[in-house]
């Protein structure tokens, strides 16, 4: 017999130690989905001091196994593994929370009215910033400009960023400030100043032209960016996430990520993605792999992006634009830009994980993953492709064959469904946001929300993963209804294919004995209730390494006590 082997049979044998009391927790509730296939539902599971799962299975075996263990009884309410967002941006949502707010304007007046609400109390000279605005809500759906702005703010700098932080829209004392000619016809790699018949720039940039005002405006300060993080980790808790695949962030993001895990002070998971070929991808190639002995951070990932977003019309199509003839997007990366941080991401062993939107955009990125994996494409790499939106018909199932992971975002489907198919035409919408061809394919999807361009609630992508209808239920029976998930797929999507998405199921992503008790409480059991009722479930606590991060109001019956 094999002396592995060997050692693993006296194991068995051997009696277990015993597990300190004190040092136990048993949880009970209605119903304990744990998204294990060995045992997918249980009455109740037990965890150590350190957070990590020693048991499943009925209350009475284990009150029996763990006597004196403290309990948590959460009655009738439904627990599930902790909610893992694949993809989202932690400051990018804090700081949302720290400056205007234009999501939902109607039009260019509402935008107007709550930039000098928010503009009351900036002091002299400070730059107006905010995020939100969306020209796809408006009465004339067109981009605006900066003579908008102008009237209002004639002397402060005003830059707004468009919800897909694809596209920004500043008036002229910001184009003033850039430290660049923007007059005549040229154009920045992989990006766009929109401009008038004479050659003016209008106000709007979309993707790589917006860093020309992004790197005119004064730097923010450390307190003020590691207080976005708080409240974007906050919100996130809040709302039944216990892990976020935080989708490229520089080396002073991490190092900031970690003084914050250093002090205890990461209420979640967070997996950092480096942002593109720079200075963190550098730090993985020299240093290794990164993971905080805590286990709440680690970074092993680099973020690329390939094209813009189809709601600015940067997605690269393959042909034009059905609603604007003569544009096919942008690549914002080009092809042999792709290839070649693959190749090197690939020999430093980090995981890629490629922005594509439009149909071009992901068939440079599968040429690209197909070229650099080669022979070596089965081998475990888990590559993604974020987003993968629209794919033409004879790419979709390449996904499955490169092994590549499908990172999607539900409510994407559902926020564009009133204008996507002016994009695109009804040929090429068939090949958009489509969960259940990808997933039939034998492609796995992580799935998430993209926010602060989504709402950063789960609870929305559930809904829209198997509903593909709005708040109002609409349109009846859904849009494109033949690409629903079911409940138990979409919740699968956001805990254990997004961890095997950043590395992690042996850790997080169902409940099992051996894994993180890392789990949500909802007052309802999303597997049960209707579809449409997904939205509305109620977060009564979230919990990371059996520790509660979040818990609703005052709600009784929460904190352990001793005893059965």
């Amino acid at each position: 017999m094999p002396v592995c082997r060997f050692m693993a049979w006296v194991m068995l044998l051997m009696p277990m130690p015993a597990v300190q009391a004190a040092e136990v927790t048993v949880v009970r509730a209605g119903a304990i989905h744990t998204i294990d296939k060995e045992a997918p539902h249980v009455e109740a599971l037990a965890f150590d001091g350190d957070g990590r799962i020693l048991a499943t299975g009925t209350h009475e075996a284990l009150v029996a196994r763990f006597a004196d263990a403290a309990h948590l009884d959460f009655g009738e309410a439904t627990v599930v593994p902790g909610l893992i967002d694949a993809h989202g941006h932690v400051a990018g949502l804090g700081m949302a929370r720290l400056t205007a707010s234009l999501v939902g304007a109607r039009d260019k007046q509402d935008v107007l009215a709550r930039l000098r609400e928010f503009a009351a109390d900036l002091p002299d000279g400070a730059w107006l910033v905010g995020r939100g605005w969306d020209q796809n809500d408006w009465p004339d759906r067109q981009f605006p400009t900066a003579a908008d702005l102008d009237a209002a703010f004639p002397d402060r700098a005003v830059w707004l960023e468009r919800i897909d932080g694809h596209a920004g829209w500043a008036n002229t004392v910001a184009m003033q400030a850039v430290q660049r000619d923007l007059s005549g016809d040229w154009q920045p790699d992989g990006g766009r100043i929109v401009r008038d018949a004479a050659g003016r720039p209008t106000g709007v940039f979309i993707d790589a032209a917006a860093s020309l005002v992004e790197e005119a405006r004064p730097p923010v300060d450390e307190a003020t960016a590691e207080r976005a993080l708080q409240l974007g980790m906050q919100a996130a808790v809040e709302h039944g996430l216990t892990g976020v695949h935080d989708a490229g962030v520089d080396l002073a993001g991490l190092q900031r990520y970690r003084r914050l895990a250093d002090r205890d002070a990461l209420p979640m998971r967070i997996t950092a993605m480096a942002a593109g070929d720079g200075d963190a991808l550098d730090a993985l190639c020299r240093d290794g792999l990164y993971r905080h002995p805590s286990g709440r951070l680690a970074m092993r990932t680099v973020k690329v992006y390939a094209d813009g977003a189809l709601g600015s019309r940067g997605a690269a199509l393959i042909r034009d634009y059905s609603d604007d003839p003569g544009n096919r997007g942008l690549m914002v990366t080009p092809p042999q830009g792709l290839r070649a941080v693959a190749r090197k991401a690939r020999d430093c062993g980090v995981q890629v994980a490629t922005h594509a939107i439009g149909d071009r955009g992901n068939h440079e990125v599968l040429e690209a993953y197909d070229d650099v994996l080669g022979s070596r494409a089965g081998d475990g790499h888990r590559w993604r492709i974020e987003h993968a939106q629209v794919l033409a018909p004879e790419d979709l199932p390449r996904l499955a064959g490169l092994g590549v992971i499908a990172s999607m975002q539900p409510t994407h489907a559902t926020s564009d469904m009133p204008w996507a198919e002016d994009r695109l035409g009804p040929q090429r919408i068939v090949g958009a946001y489509s969960w259940r061809q990808l997933r039939d394919s034998g492609a796995r999807l992580a799935l998430g929300s993209d926010f602060p361009v989504e709402s950063v609630d789960p609870r929305l992508g559930l809904h829209a993963a198997t509903t593909r209808t709005d708040a109002e239920g609409l349109p009846a029976g859904g849009w494109r209804p033949e690409e629903k998930l079911t409940a138990f797929e979409a919740l699968r999507g956001f805990t254990l294919d997004a961890a095997y998405a950043g590395f992690a199921e042996s850790e997080v992503g169902s409940l099992a004995v051996g894994k993180r008790a890392d789990f949500v409480v909802f007052a309802e059991d999303p597997l049960h209730v209707a579809p449409g009722g997904l939205r509305n479930l109620t977060v009564l606590a979230t919990y990371v390494d059996g520790r509660p991060v979040y818990r609703r109001g005052e709600a009784g019956g929460m904190g352990p006590t001793q005893g059965p």
